[in-house]
């Protein structure tokens, strides 16, 4: 069985995102090992420069990078990433499976993203839309969508 892991900066606030993470975790759950690593993001002022940018993503880069797990295939969520449809990603989980990698990490960054050398550790760069999103729900819709993979990958209707 394949463990998922989501590292995740900053926590839920909303109540309602919460408890729609918590759902499709318990329904994951019945798939894999699952869990939700939140990490702190760095603090900015409200009109930030880009050397300050700059030095936040590398300092959340090396909170991300201590908790990426050994062997682990490694997904960064980001704008420039590949847009892909669930079937493609139920491959991509069902095939890491099938060829002996026992672990998947997804990674949310901040609202300003993730440093360089984060995306430079994946094997995929995947992006929902080129719409933006709040992170919260970018969580709850990654959340969504690894459950949709594991039910396509039975064969069930709930992908229908």
């Amino acid at each position: 069985m394949i463990k998922v892991s989501i590292i995740a900066l900053g926590k839920l606030k909303e109540k309602y995102w919460r408890d729609a993470v918590e759902e499709y975790s318990k329904r994951i759950s019945g798939y894999s090992g699952f869990e939700i690593i939140e990490l702190t993001p760095e603090r900015l002022p409200d009109n930030p420069s880009v050397a300050q940018i700059e030095t936040a993503l590398s300092n959340e880069a090396a909170q991300i990078i201590k908790k990426i797990p050994k062997g682990s295939r490694v997904v960064t969520l980001c704008i420039e990433g590949k847009a892909v449809d669930s079937e493609f990603l139920s491959e991509y989980i069902c095939n890491a499976a099938l060829t002996g990698c026992s672990r998947i990490t997804f990674i949310i960054g901040s609202s300003f993203g993730l440093h360089e050398s984060v995306k430079k550790l994946s094997d995929l760069r995947l992006s929902f839309s080129k719409m933006t999103f709040p992170h919260q729900l970018a969580r709850v819709m990654l959340c969504e969508q690894i459950y949709r993979a594991f039910k396509i990958g039975e064969g069930s209707a709930y992908h229908k």
